[in-house]
């Protein structure tokens, strides 16, 4: 290049120079503070408290379903979360406005979730085989990732996740129990019936002999259909409440001692009451596997009532139920929980066996009162026992302490027995809860 053709090079404008500077600074001031925290993220994220609020892009949610959310404003560092399931022609804002949830949530500070479906019926997916196993698909997806979301959101309490409804809701807090038995601690379905009774494979959302109370099970059988919605699963299971009116004619009342049947056997609890009471004029309220009010199934029948059953003052007994409302264990002898391990052999003989359990208690705490809960092999009935009173004889029993063993100090053991018939099968029971709680 000639010097006649060289160009100078021209000096930068002063307001380019300050751009410049600028935009360093702010690069800089990056650099040094980071990027915005995921707290500060997730808090800009939260919702109004005091006020029904649907949140969009919450999870997975293969069906499309809407997410309603309340929040109070005095809501706990880490609270509770309830999940409030609507009936068939519902809606999430509508049992919003027709339950007494939200106030309680008000009163003990923790977040109500209420699910809405869109599909045209209203109804929440109790019967496809997609919805009847964890994981498969349909509406239990969803709400999971509604409690994922609110978990993330607001450092919720993931061991104290609960379910509720009625009708369609309350099939679905069975199906919701059943499906994720490590996210949901206990759930309290009015109006409902067990866990896949509704179990259709043509498409259809109604299953007429189910709703009509036709189907019986074994409290095996139904407690099986639970345990294959998760199959190799073995932690604790949720506990359990149940409403239903005598006169409904949606869901009828045989559905009722069929979902009893169900759960008492999930948490391997006997099927005899170990407290029934009247805490109402019309309501016979049984009490299975203890006494107190955090039963691990407790069932209230409503004599003369029909299919509408939420009234004023049956939420804060879920509540209750769920232990969010800070009260103590009801009225009775109610054993307390403990850590166990239990051994059990047996001596067979063609048509009989004994059978040898020793119960050792491993918690830090004594157990005043035990209650030790097995499910017997198929084919074998206890025909009497030593140590222990059981009930009922076969199935899903429960061996409950004598006056002389009622209390277990820890690291101590009793060792009980029990002389059975069977018709094949010599073998001794494979898993024990003592208390409700499973044992090792």
């Amino acid at each position: 290049m000639s010097p006649s053709t060289r160009t100078t090079p021209r000096r930068p404008r002063r307001s380019v120079l300050v751009a410049l500077v600028g935009a360093l600074v702010s690069l800089l001031a990056v650099m040094l503070l980071g990027a915005p925290t995921a707290s500060a993220r997730t808090a800009a994220a939260k919702a109004p408290t005091a006020a029904l609020t649907e949140i969009k892009n919450f999870g997975t949610n293969p069906s499309d379903l809407q997410m309603y959310l309340y929040v109070p404003d005095n809501v706990a560092p880490h609270p509770a979360v309830v999940v409030v399931v609507h009936y068939c022609t519902g809606s999430g804002p509508a049992m919003y406005s027709g339950t007494e949830f939200a106030s309680l949530a008000d009163r003990y500070g923790f977040i109500a979730v209420y699910p809405s479906v869109t599909r045209s019926s209203k109804c929440f997916d109790v019967s496809s085989p997609q919805a009847l196993r964890r994981g498969g698909g349909s509406d239990p997806v969803g709400i999971k990732s509604m409690v994922d979301w609110v978990t993330r959101t607001y450092s919720a309490d993931t061991s104290r996740v609960f379910a509720t409804g009625t009708s369609s809701g309350a099939m679905m807090t069975n199906v919701l129990l059943g499906d994720y038995p490590d996210v949901f601690a206990a759930g309290s379905a009015f109006a409902g019936v067990p866990f896949a009774c509704f179990a259709t494979t043509n498409g259809s959302e109604w299953n007429s002999d189910c709703a009509n109370g036709t189907i019986t099970h074994t409290p095996q059988q139904w407690g099986d259909l639970v345990r294959g919605a998760y199959p190799g699963y073995s932690g604790p299971r949720p506990r359990m409440q149940l409403w239903h009116g005598t006169q409904d004619e949606t869901l009828r009342y045989p559905n009722f001692g069929e979902e009893i049947k169900q759960w008492t056997n999930v948490q391997g609890v006997g099927q005899t009451p170990a407290r029934t009471d009247s805490p109402q004029s019309g309501w016979t309220r049984t009490r299975y596997g203890s006494t107190g009010d955090q039963a691990p199934v407790e069932a209230i029948s409503l004599q003369g009532v029909g299919h509408n059953l939420v009234t004023s003052g049956m939420a804060a007994r879920v509540i209750t139920f769920f232990g969010l409302d800070g009260a103590g264990p009801g009225p009775g002898p109610e054993p307390q929980p403990g850590a166990c391990r239990v051994s059990a052999t047996t001596s067979p003989w063609s048509t009989g066996l004994t059978a040898s359990v020793t119960l050792t208690n491993t918690g830090t705490t004594t157990l005043n009162g035990w209650q030790l809960g097995f499910t017997l092999p198929s084919g074998q009935t206890i025909t009497g026992g030593w140590g222990a009173t059981y009930s009922p004889a076969s199935g899903a029993v429960t061996a409950t302490n004598a006056a002389y063993n009622a209390t277990l100090a820890p690291g101590a053991s009793v060792t009980i027995g029990y002389q059975a018939n069977h018709t094949g099968t010599t073998s001794a029971p494979g898993a024990f809860t003592l208390n409700g709680k499973t044992c090792t």
